[in-house]
């Protein structure tokens, strides 16, 4: 399976899967999936996300997008609208600092958790790349699998993952991050 076509119509049919939304196989290890994809795929990536909330499902996904989540997180703080200001004046060392106090995984996780509707099947996480350098998903998922290990997660990730490992945009340093199952 070599297409991003083909694995993305696998991962539909995976994700209404009872095997997969109970975790069996996984030896009461938390179900989370990593759906790895070549970055240069992004836009194919999104658009899929855009059907799969309006698609006729057997599970009902939340999905939760990084990016958006840091910008409420923003906005819950209030600063916004203060970002560009900020950066102009004290630089942007100053402001990715702040975002380090203000913007942390435990903050990430929570939002995330708070937004859930436990009617939903599984969680779906998507904007990992938008949303770096502000969050990097093996931080966010050490945070989430204390307080979120009912329902499953799938994390659409740019980059790969080799079962113990995540390299965001097949680029940047690995981090570890060995709680997770490739998808497909």
């Amino acid at each position: 399976m070599s297409s991003i076509t083909e694995r993305l119509d696998e991962l539909r049919k995976r994700i209404q899967e009872e095997d997969f939304l109970k975790g069996k196989g996984l030896s009461n290890e938390v179900n989370i999936r990593i759906f790895c994809y070549d970055p240069k795929n992004e836009m194919v990536v999104r658009y899929f996300v855009e059907q799969l909330s309006s698609m006729d499902l057997k599970s009902n996904v939340q999905i939760v997008d990084l990016y958006e989540t840091f910008l409420s997180i923003c906005e819950d703080k209030r600063i916004l609208n203060r970002i560009p200001q900020l950066e102009e004046k004290r630089g942007k060392e100053f402001l990715e600092k702040q975002f380090e106090k203000t913007c942390d995984a435990k903050t990430f996780a929570k939002k995330v958790i708070d937004s859930f509707d436990g009617n939903n099947d599984l969680l779906m996480i998507t904007g990992v790349g938008k949303a770096f350098p502000f969050m990097r998903v093996h931080a966010l998922l050490n945070a989430l699998q204390e307080d979120f290990n009912e329902k499953p997660i799938v994390v659409l990730y740019p980059g790969a993952f080799d079962g113990h490992y995540v390299k965001l945009f097949n680029r940047l340093k690995s981090n570890e991050y060995y709680r997770a199952f490739n998808m497909i």
